[in-house]
């Protein structure tokens, strides 16, 4: 029996991380689960409603690192981290997507010689202004287990010299979740609640420091924002860092223009599947919006997921008034397009995950 251990710290974690424990408790002679949440995010909305919402059971270990600086948060994880494991004693420990919990875990057990799992692995932007782009490389290089989402991870991670033994392709687990709790969240009263009419409204998410941090860019976004929700209402759950900066700015915003507090898994899933159109800066949204058909525009130069262009329907698009608001009104003429889906995005990722695990 192995001993396995995950490791969660941030909200786009709990989606990855659920279907492969549920996967593994499906196999109770082949695993021994533990979970420990670092707490990198620390607001309920980001973090605790998403155990509730994926029926993840709660964490055998609460670091509670908070907020911080990328270095200080990475060195509280780390030292909090190392006990843990070192009383623990796994036999491999998992660590998926790209946020400091990623690198900063997986590190620890690398210098103590523990074998460790990247979920999502091989993921590139090639932007290394990005802080999750050098959480990936970083991760990618000391992990003995990768596991890739599409093809091009295989060969990003061949390219950068990791060896082809150690990578497996099992296709995207997010959508795994994504599978399994769509009929919830369809069947959950969220648009009723706010008002809004399917397919006639907008959802928008913004938190990279790219988007955020710099006062004139956020206000162009902003402003796009703005003259987009007169033709369609606009619903934006807000980041608590994105909150931060608006408050800062003190913009005037029309009422169709709706910011909110961050929604759990369910209401925001049943929000994404009711949208005529997302715009957003995330990663996840993007392969959520592919598999379901729905235009998303992405507010970012690059893109680590770039299936979700080739095969879905995303489009990168600025932040710049003259370009975001001219997309935002094309892809809002667009219909729902599922077209053929990215290889292995079928919802038994995590099965193929804990197959490989069970053969060693």
């Amino acid at each position: 029996m192995l001993k396995v251990m995950h490791v969660v710290g941030a909200r786009p974690n709990f989606p990855k991380t659920a279907p492969i424990m549920e996967a593994m408790a499906a196999r109770p002679r082949d695993f021994q689960q533990t979970l420990v949440h670092t707490g990198q995010h620390y607001d309920y909305n980001m973090s605790n409603v998403f155990f509730e919402d994926l029926n993840i059971p709660q964490p055998d270990e609460f670091l509670n690192v908070g907020s911080a600086s990328h270095a200080q948060m990475t060195a509280k994880i780390m030292t909090a981290f190392e006990p843990v494991v070192m009383a623990r004693k796994p036999d491999w420990v998992f660590v998926v997507g790209d946020v400091n919990s990623t690198i900063a875990c997986a590190l620890v057990c690398s210098k103590l010689g523990i074998k460790v799992a990247h979920v999502e692995a091989g993921l590139r932007s090639r932007d290394r202004t990005m802080p999750e782009e050098i959480n990936r490389l970083l991760t990618d290089q000391i992990a003995d287990l990768l596991f890739t989402p599409s093809r091009d991870g295989d060969a990003n991670l061949v390219r950068e010299g990791v060896d082809p033994a150690k990578i497996k392709f099992v296709g995207n687990v997010m959508i795994d979740t994504l599978i399994k709790m769509l009929p919830k969240a369809i069947a959950r009263p969220t648009l009723k609640e706010l008002g809004l009419t399917p397919n006639h409204f907008i959802v928008t998410t913004l938190h990279r420091p790219s988007n955020v941090e710099e006062p004139a860019g956020l206000s162009e976004i902003l402003r796009s924002m703005a003259t987009i929700s007169a033709s369609m209402p606009v619903v934006f759950p807000v980041h608590p860092r994105t909150q931060q900066k608006i408050e800062s700015l003190a913009p005037k915003l029309p009422d169709s223009l709706r910011l909110m507090e961050p929604l759990g898994y369910l209401d925001f899933m049943a929000l994404i599947h009711g949208a005529k159109l997302a715009i957003t800066d995330s990663g996840g949204i993007q392969e959520e919006t592919t598999y379901l058909g729905i235009p998303c525009l992405t507010v970012r130069p690059n893109t680590e997921r770039p299936i979700t262009i080739t095969q879905g329907t995303n489009r990168l698009v600025s932040g710049r008034y003259d370009e975001l608001v001219p997309a935002a009104h094309l892809a809002m003429k667009q219909d729902r397009a599922v077209r053929q889906r990215p290889e292995l995005w079928d919802g038994h990722t995590a099965e193929r995950i804990a197959e490989v695990m069970a053969s060693l």
